[in-house]
């Protein structure tokens, strides 16, 4: 659960597409094809549903509408960790080095904010940039005039990136437009290393979650059978690189706030608002295990830090939603709902303290249950509801992998750029052809020290959990 400020609610669709190719269609009936393609952006908001719809149906919406028929070809149906994806990732090299060869492509003047309409010699720029990169056919032409031919390949090159497909180049896409095309090929030639220490067998069953790419699939039989977006960790709280395996699921969890926020977090938001513990339905407990008061606790000391405090379960409050997933591994992280269902909207979904957070976690559990007799998906929505604490364990434990990787591609040829948020790739864009790319970390990595959270932030992020 983010100790910050709620985000303001976003329901966006989701950010992948195959790779157009407008070479093949006349330039007469490409707006079409386009408009087809790309037009549910601009009807996103009344397929939301009334106006008065709940947090929570309306947090959940972007995957919903995600999965609409209409759209199952926008997304590859093919794992990043597969051979396909590997051999993909080496084509795309080949193009990258011939882009590289050429001369790249050039750089689109920052100041002026691109869109619909806007004309200019920094359109023009633009044109050149995105048809270099294969987002806009050549043959739309060197128009100084921002006209929907550049609104579509602007999405696309959006799409590619993980950023919000508005069509307006405004900071953030700016930034991934100028990043140079030899930083891009060193950039996929280093994640052609990760993916290859992935070759092995994975298993049938897997979930992978990408870290840079805030995104969690699950894999059954060489085919990815959901899609989740995802909370990762924060630059100073990051989540590990690891191998695991999930292995028992608990619905309406407690959570337990561990010393280290009691001490950073919780004793400064006492010191401010003495209600903060009754408003978010956390008790305080001794080593006998007797219920306290806060006003037991002296809560201008260090006093607090030897005790017990334990939220209660509650979907629409609790750190963790109603379902944490356990996985094994040495550092206290694992995989859970968030009341702050509003994140998924976002582009930097960079908010953990290092747990992940999966979106439409129900869909989530039932894939993991799958082979659990009893727990169908009718079941787990029963568990939820009644608010009782249930745990169940997964009859066969499922391989669990936590991924970095920053750049691949898809049979369908597109190829997929994320920032390298935790500087994990080894070189910078400025330096990107005088550093010698790292082999990937394949088991977990030490964390950083927790930094202490604004006092004025509004809830309690869950870490370790000590119960």
């Amino acid at each position: 659960m983010e100790f910050g400020t709620k985000k303001h609610l976003r329901c966006t669709p989701y950010r992948h597409f195959g790779h157009i190719r407008l070479g093949h269609i006349r330039r007469a009936t490409a707006l079409a094809a386009l408009a087809t393609a790309f037009g549910f952006i601009h009807t996103a908001g009344a397929a939301a549903g009334p106006a008065d719809i709940s947090f929570s149906e309306q947090a959940e919406w972007a995957q919903r509408y995600d999965a609409d028929p209409r759209l199952s070809v926008t997304r590859s149906n093919t794992p990043v960790l597969s051979v396909q994806t590997f051999s993909a990732t080496e084509q795309a090299i080949e193009t990258y080095r011939q882009i590289v060869a050429n001369g790249g492509w050039v750089t689109v003047p920052a100041g002026q904010t691109l869109k619909l309409g806007v004309s200019g010699p920094a359109v023009v720029a633009l044109r050149k940039r995105l048809a270099a990169s294969g987002d806009l056919d050549p043959s739309a032409g060197a128009s100084p005039v921002f006209d929907s031919f550049v609104d579509a390949a602007v999405k696309h090159f959006q799409a590619r990136h993980g950023l919000l497909q508005s069509g307006v180049v405004s900071k953030e896409t700016f930034a991934a437009l100028n990043v140079p095309a030899d930083f891009r090929l060193h950039q996929l030639e280093v994640n052609l290393i990760r993916l290859r220490s992935y070759s092995g067998n994975l298993g049938e069953r897997f979930v992978m979650a990408n870290i840079p790419a805030m995104e969690v699939e699950t894999v059954e039989n060489d085919v990815v059978a959901t899609h989740h977006a995802a909370g990762v960790g924060k630059i100073d709280r990051q989540s590990p690189v690891m191998m695991t395996k999930a292995i028992d699921i608990n619905f309406n969890p407690y959570w337990t706030v561990p010393v280290s926020i009691i001490r950073k977090d919780l004793i400064p938001r006492m010191q401010k608002d003495a209600n903060y513990l009754n408003d978010h339905k956390i008790r305080i407990f001794d080593k006998d295990g007797q219920e306290l008061q806060s006003n037991q606790i002296n809560w201008n000391s260090l006093d607090a830090v030897n005790y017990k405090f334990r939220q209660d379960p509650g979907g629409d409050l609790n750190s963790l939603g109603v379902v944490r997933i356990n996985i094994n591994n040495p550092y206290g992280v694992y995989m859970h709902d968030t009341p702050e269902k509003g994140i998924f909207g976002d582009d930097d979904r960079f908010v953990s303290s290092g747990c992940i957070r999966v979106q439409n976690v129900r869909d989530y559990v039932t894939w993991l249950l799958k082979d659990t007799p009893g727990w169908d998906r009718a079941h787990i929505d029963e568990v939820i509801r009644s608010g009782e604490r249930v745990d169940a364990k997964l009859a066969t434990q499922v391989p669990v992998y936590w991924v970095y990787i920053t750049a691949w591609a898809t049979p369908e040829g597109l190829t997929e750029f994320r920032e390298d948020i935790y500087q994990r790739d080894g070189f910078t864009p400025v330096a990107a052809d005088a550093t010698t790319a790292p082999l990937p970390q394949m088991q977990p990595q030490p964390q950083p020290e927790s930094r202490s959270v604004s006092a004025s932030d509004r809830v309690l992020e869950p870490m370790s959990d000590n119960e």
